[in-house]
Parts: structure tokens; sequence; C-alpha cells
């Protein structure tokens, strides 16, 4: 046997241990990799208005904490604000819950003949089996619903705490990532950096913009039809539109809709063209304009790269997807040489006409 055989195998094995380590190290870590890539891009998100903060004498740290409040004070609203219309809506179905069931039995007693009282329907509720098992099922799922509600909040906990420290100590991250690079790649390394912050807080303020003029054209028409609740409606509109890629206007315009349904059909089919309206407007006229200098990349690539996101990273890498293939856009575009187009009909889409092209041939030969 060789002698460098015994060492060869040692190594192999030594790399195989280390490959399977590192395979399961990162498999366990997956979760907090994720939360701290969150955390990244919310710090480039709110970077602008830290920089704005410390630029007037403002501690970067206090700039980062009232930039944080003004979030919370803003997703507490929102949320109490929300809870407050579900809480009135089911208090509502509550109090109606008897009418309506003593309409639904009417309307058997009269169509089949019946003599169905609420008094048997209310004792065969409260003693069916079904009703004991769901009672049961509910109580054990409180336990696993608490369990994710703890989990969410600590990866809430997790990111804030993250993006708290990157946006605050923004400048120290620099230098200590800048320390171990040569100065060519530190100019480098600091120009992707800057893009990166230009791109994402562009869309963020772009996307805000955007959902503050959806909230109010929406709270306009609510509060013209009487629909309950208009504010609510109208920031959850702007919201859930702007910030949920691809699907988030249908889903905004689901909730007014209905609310507008128990007030007069005909006022959820006028929220339902209003929306429509409204989307196209936003896409052909609003979101150029306030996008062309922030993230302005295709339709098509935007889809794209929303698709790409989710299936990797699945509702974060749809938020953040965007912004990312815009940051990579930019850096790409400031690398990449261009050069001057042809002046060809067919860059333009026109293509030439074989007819003619066989006509001038034809007399070119003739000519001869």
């Amino acid at each position: 046997m060789p002698r460098w055989l015994p060492r060869a195998m040692v190594l192999a094995l030594t790399l195989v241990a280390l490959f399977q380590l590192g395979s399961w190290a990162f498999h366990q870590l997956i979760g907090l990799l994720i939360n701290i890539l969150i955390a990244f891009f919310l710090a480039l998100a709110i970077e602008p208005a830290v920089s704005w903060m410390a630029s007037y004498g403002m501690r970067r740290g206090l700039a980062t904490f009232l930039v944080f409040f003004g979030l919370l004070i803003a997703t507490a609203g929102f949320v109490t604000l929300l809870g407050s219309m579900l809480a009135g809506q089911i208090i509502k179905m509550i109090e109606g819950f008897p009418e309506y069931l003593d309409s639904v039995i009417n309307w058997i007693n009269s169509s089949f003949h019946t003599h169905v009282r609420r008094v048997d329907v209310r004792d065969s509720l409260v003693h069916s089996d079904w009703l004991r098992k769901y009672v049961q099922n509910s109580a054990t799922g409180v336990l696993d619903v608490s369990a994710q509600v703890l989990g969410g909040l600590f990866k809430l906990l997790t990111i804030t705490l993250f993006s708290f420290y990157f946006a605050a100590d923004g400048p120290r991250l620099r230098r200590a990532l800048c320390s171990v690079l040569p100065p060519a790649r530190q100019a480098e390394v600091l120009r992707a950096w800057e893009i990166a912050v230009d791109k994402t807080g562009g869309y963020l303020y772009s996307r805000g913009l955007m959902a503050l003029i959806s909230g109010i054209a929406h709270y306009i028409l609510l509060q013209a039809l009487g629909v309950p609740y208009a504010p609510v409606l109208a920031v959850w509109v702007g919201l859930v539109s702007q910030f949920i890629p691809t699907i988030g206007t249908y889903l905004a315009g689901a909730l007014p809709m209905l609310i507008a349904f128990t007030i007069d059909p005909w006022y959820a089919l006028w929220v339902l063209i209003f929306v429509v309206v409204y989307q196209q407007f936003e896409n052909y006229v609003l979101q150029p304009k306030l996008t062309a200098k922030t993230v302005d990349i295709h339709p098509a690539v935007a889809f794209g790269s929303v698709i790409a996101g989710t299936a990797l990273l699945g509702a974060v890498g749809a938020l953040i997807a965007i912004p990312a293939v815009a940051t990579l856009q930019a850096f790409l575009g400031a690398y990449v040489k261009r050069y001057d187009v042809t002046d060809d009909p067919r860059v333009h889409g026109h293509r030439t006409r074989r007819s003619s092209s066989f006509r001038t041939r034809l007399r070119e030969l003739l000519g001869r």
C-alpha cells in the first residue's frame, strides 16, 4: 500500500465530515440568516431617513430609534383600527344571528312543511358530538397558535434588533468591512452599498407615496358611498396593494367590496370598477413617474423576480425581490460597457419587405 494513501483517506474523510457539519449548521441557521437578510434590507430602507436626521447633528442611534418608533406608532394605529373594524363586524354578526336563524327556520318550515323551532336547533347544537369534538380540538389548537404567535414575536424582535444595529452602526460596519479590503475593492464596496441604499430606500418611499395616494383616492370613494370604516379600509387598500407584489391589488380590493356588499350590492360593483380603473391609472400614469428614478425596472423583470424570490424565500423573497433586482441592475449598469446601437430598421421593430428587396435585386440583374 502506498504511504500517501492513508493520509489521503484521512484527508478525504475529514473533508466529508467538515462538509456534513457545515451543511448541518447551515440548515440549522437558515432561519437566522433569513432574518438577518430581512433586517439588512430594512436597514437599507431607513438609511436615508437616518442619514438625513444625522446630518443635522442628531446621533444615529437616536435617529434610528425615532424612525422605528414612528413605524411602531403607525403599525399599532393601523392594527388597532383594523381590529376595531373586525370586532365591530363580528359583534354585528353575533347580534343579528338570532334574527338570521329565525328567517332560515321560517323558510324551512314554509318550504318543507316542517315544525322546526329555535329551541330544538339550539339543543341539537349544544348536545351534538361534533361541537364537543370541535371545542376539544380548538382547545388543543390554542397551544399551537400561542406557540406560533410567540415564535413570530421572537422573529420580529430579532429582525428589529439586527436592523437597528445595521442602521445605527452603518458607518462603523462599512469601516469594518473596508478595513479588510484593498483600496480599489473598498471603492467598489462603498459604491455598491450606496446603490443598494438608493434603490431600497427609493423603492420603499415610492411605494409609500403611492400607498398614500391610493388610500386617499379610495377613501374619497368609500366616504361618498357611505361605506362604514372608510378610513381603515382606505389604509388597508393603500398598504396591501403596494407592499404585497402581484396579488396585492386583488387582496386589497376584496375587503372593501365585501363591506360595501353588506350595504348595497351596487356599491360593491362601483368599488370593483373603481379599483380596476385606478389600477390602470397607477400602472400607466402614476407608477412610471414615481419610480422612474428609483426602481426603474421592466414589469416583466419585476414579475419574474417576485416569482423567483417567492420560490427561494417565500413571502420574504417576494417582498425583497424587487429592490434586490433593482440594486443588481443598477450595479451591473455601472460596470457593464454599453455601445451605440446601429441604425437598423429591425432595431426599431420594422422589418424589411422581402418583395421590395427581391425587386431591387431583379433590377440590378436586368441593369447588368
